[in-house]
């Protein structure tokens, strides 16, 4: 590990080695031959190699790619340690979760071209969908015309009445909803909301590329 900070002009520190080696599981294997390693302690061995030089800019390519979940909590930690040190991390992956956990700015690549880049916060208030479901005391055949006023879906043989809405729209519209189903003598056992996730969104936008 020392050596790998020889082509960036670091000096040796052995104390951020070893605090590297033990962040990523690897102190006691340090004198082992990587040929005796497993895929999963390469795979950490590689991790290292990028982090002993203490860079300010890291790129990781599919880090967690076929990895087994220990390294990938591991990694997890480490990413979130290194950007709240400052350190700028341009992480690919296909793990929709992870991008969604790790990062500030999302792009999406579809078929070998960016179609987007956006704060991850934002991107999710402004193309996310919030859902609401009310399970119903009695099943229904069909919605009622007094519900015409909004975009409504029975499901689960009549006993779930779905309402999709923007996220970026304040709701205000539910309380009416309400109103209305107690107006037409419609109960309601219990209600629960739902908000699409990154990779609701991710699929969307690719979707829209095909």
């Amino acid at each position: 590990m020392t050596f790998s900070r020889g082509p960036f002009a670091r000096e040796r520190n052995a104390a951020h080695i070893e605090k590297v080696l033990r962040e990523l599981s690897l102190w006691d294997k340090r004198n082992d031959k990587i040929m005796t390693l497993s895929g999963g302690m390469k795979r950490r061995v590689l991790i290292a190699q990028a982090l002993a030089p203490e860079p300010q800019i890291l790129f990781l390519d599919e880090p967690t790619a076929g990895v087994d979940v220990e390294l990938r909590r591991d990694m997890w930690t480490l990413v979130r340690r290194l950007r709240d040190s400052g350190v700028t991390i341009i992480l690919t992956t296909h793990y929709i979760d992870e991008a969604e956990e790790m990062a500030d700015r999302i792009g999406v690549i579809s078929k070998g071209e960016l179609i987007l880049v956006e704060e991850k916060t934002r991107l999710m208030k402004k193309l996310g969908k919030k859902q609401l479901t009310l399970h119903l005391q009695e099943p229904m055949t069909q919605i009622p015309a007094g519900l015409g006023d909004w975009p409504l879906v029975l499901k689960s043989q009549g006993y779930d009445l779905e309402y999709s809405f923007d996220s970026n729209e304040e709701g205000s519209s539910i309380p009416t909803l309400l109103r209305r189903l107690n107006e037409l003598g419609i109960g309601f056992k219990d209600l629960q909301t739902e908000q699409s996730s990154l990779e609701d969104i991710f699929v969307s936008l690719v979707h829209q590329r095909t």
